[in-house]
């Protein structure tokens, strides 16, 4: 309504295909990922639709948007015709295609449109794949206009496929772009495919924002040239749970949980200038009155959340799935886990037997992070470019254990491939590979948090151990608000409420709070658990805005 309300006609949305089929053969289509209900509620509102099902999708999502299940397949090639990935677009497209094929324009529905991939351009590694996928659509009963969309540096290469229409993806307008896009599809409609509103934040950078002039002057351009433009993001969200994604280039960097990307309409939907610009904008463009603007629900700020009890790391593990023993070590995905899925996302813990300290070194082994223990007693911190720790001799025996974090799989570029979490190789000790792990598998799903419920709790020691899980409670009273959740005094670690994984925090920002909306609360006493990997202050507290960090402009 909010969108309507702006004089758009279209929504367009993603279809994230990790989030539909969690584990080969196990299709989601219901509650928050009800597709259909989702397109039809945009026709109740008036809107067309441009439906931009993949199966890549980037979208800064973890492995932009497929699911991690594929890489079990040493010799998978994504967004290729390898045999493994042809099979599984298929079978997910024999799930999801029927479901839209009627919601279509020429069947009475609002799709107009729908677009190949996503910049293909910018990976092209095959060139059969874009036929493939447009054949996929078609085949199953997909006759909307096609659209492919790309950079300016992808546009002229392989991004395009016969018989669909090439559009544009930008934040500054380049004439000559134009002219090239004319070039390539002469008397053909101009779109630009993403406008870029803002831009996306990685841990330890700054929050990104593009000033509202900057945005509107190019918008306008835009228009003024006769071209039709799509907002990306028109609304961006939040990666609830662990699905951001990460760069590559020229470092390893995750990105956070809020995807407010500086949209005009904020993460918890709060109208911003840009917002009010592209009104008044767009509604030149109207033969009639735009609707009025929904109102807005306020925020709350409720009584801190006090934490009362605590479960260290080591107490949980007997409420993981049976622990898997191996004489090496074994990434993520490959473990046997979710019913032969492997594990997709969250921490797995690997342990081993030692008989004397020295120089463990990672060889670069740990995807993303891990916090190394001898005994249990922490000793130091494995990530990227950190590969090296002295372990304390010892007396006998002793267990040496790692909490490998996957902090998020790149989204973007030629290394998707390579995207395997946890330990991928050997971890030397002394230039000696270390063998023998117990590994156990901590995704932190929904169904694991529940199932805390069973677990040994204890009040909280003065001295609580970390890793640990603490728990407590808030109230609301009424019908709940949004609201947003600080740690000060916390280091790093993940949020739940009743059950529900909202999104990693880290002290080191840019990201300070993170986004709790009301519905995900209940009327009266709700759960909070947090799991925290070195510090805490033991209590959590509920803010009515929010603190993405320091912004710096985009370059």
């Amino acid at each position: 309504m909010k969108m309507k309300a702006c004089g758009i006609n279209t929504l367009t949305t993603y279809v994230p295909w990790s989030l539909h089929q969690p584990e080969r053969g196990v299709f989601h289509f219901h509650t928050e990922l009800d597709l259909e209900a989702y397109i039809n509620l945009a026709a109740e509102i008036g809107l067309w639709v441009i439906l931009r099902p993949g199966p890549y999708i980037c979208s800064e999502l973890d492995l932009g948007g497929l699911p991690s299940w594929l890489l079990r397949d040493r010799s998978m090639r994504l967004r290729t015709t390898h045999l493994g990935f042809t099979e599984a677009v298929n079978q997910f497209f024999d799930k999801l295609i029927p479901k839209v094929v009627p919601l279509q324009y020429k069947k009475g529905g609002p799709i107009i449109a729908i677009q190949l991939e996503n910049e293909y351009g910018s990976f092209a590694m095959d060139s059969t794949y874009m036929p493939f996928i447009k054949e996929a659509l078609q085949s199953r009963g997909i006759n909307e206009l096609l659209l492919t969309s790309d950079n300016q540096k992808g546009l002229l290469k392989g991004g395009g496929v016969s018989g669909a229409l090439r559009t544009l993806n930008l934040q500054k307008l380049n004439l000559g772009d134009i002219k090239d896009l004319n070039a390539i599809q002469p008397k053909s409609p101009m779109m630009v495919m993403e406008y870029w509103t803002g831009w996306f934040d990685a841990w330890g950078d700054l929050h990104h924002v593009l000033s509202p002039e900057d945005m509107i002057s190019t918008v306008r351009e835009i228009l003024s040239h006769g071209i039709s433009i799509n907002l990306y993001m028109f609304h961006g969200g939040t990666n609830f749970g662990f699905m951001s994604g990460a760069l590559a280039n020229p470092v390893y960097k995750a990105l956070i949980t809020s995807y407010d990307y500086d949209a005009p309409l904020s993460e918890s939907g709060e109208y911003t200038p840009k917002y009010h610009l592209l009104r008044d904008l767009f509604s030149r463009y109207q033969s009639e009155a735009l609707p009025d603007m929904p109102a807005l629900r306020w925020k709350e700020t409720y009584e801190p959340a006090i934490m009362y009890q605590h479960l260290s790391l080591w107490d949980v593990l007997s409420f993981t799935e049976e622990p898997f023993k191996s004489p090496i070590p074994v990434n993520m995905e490959n473990l046997p886990v979710n019913n032969g899925n492997g594990q997709s996302s969250g921490y797995t813990l690997y342990e081993t037997t030692i008989t004397n300290g020295g120089s463990l070194k990672s060889g670069d082994n740990v995807r993303d992070r891990a916090l190394v223990f001898v005994d249990r007693h922490y000793i130091g911190i494995f990530k990227h470019r950190s590969l090296e720790l002295m372990v304390p001799e010892g007396k006998g025996k002793q267990t040496l254990s790692l909490l490998v974090e996957n902090c998020g799989r790149v989204h973007y570029g030629k290394d998707l491939d390579k995207q395997r979490k946890g330990l991928v190789g050997d971890i030397l000790l002394n230039n000696a590979p270390l063998r023998d792990f117990t590994i156990y598998s901590l995704d932190m799903k929904t169904s694991f948090i529940d199932s805390l419920n069973q677990a040994p709790w204890k009040s909280l020691p003065h001295s609580p151990s970390f890793p640990g899980f603490f728990l407590g409670r808030m109230f609301t009273y009424g019908y709940p608000s949004d609201t947003f959740i600080k740690l000060p005094g916390w280091g790093k670690g993940v949020v739940f409420i009743n059950g529900l994984n909202l999104g990693r925090y880290w002290s080191i920002g840019p990201q300070q709070t993170l986004y709790l909306p009301g519905p995900f609360l209940n009327s009266g006493v709700n759960q909070v658990i947090v799991f925290e990997e070195q510090e805490a202050d033991y209590k959590i507290t509920f803010e009515e805005a929010p603190d993405l960090g320091m912004a710096v402009d985009i370059q």
